[in-house]
């Protein structure tokens, strides 16, 4: 997500990153899908932030996996 942030092109990567990284509650060390997935069902940040970070995570996924 590190790479969204501050980008200058405001899109849903770069708002749901900003978030991630401005709210202090956020799990950021995890790697667990699960949590994060979790904590942004009871806190999303705005209508489309978890269908952005399903996308995100998969496109992770793939990359790593390569």
């Amino acid at each position: 997500m590190m790479r969204y942030r501050g980008n200058k092109v405001k899109n849903e990567e770069k708002q749901l990153a900003d978030w991630m990284f401005l709210d202090n509650s956020f799990p950021k060390q995890s790697v667990s899908y699960y949590e994060v997935s979790d904590y942004l069902e009871f806190n999303s940040p705005f209508p489309e932030a978890i269908q952005t970070f399903d996308r995100l995570w998969e496109e992770y996924i793939e990359v790593e996996g390569d």
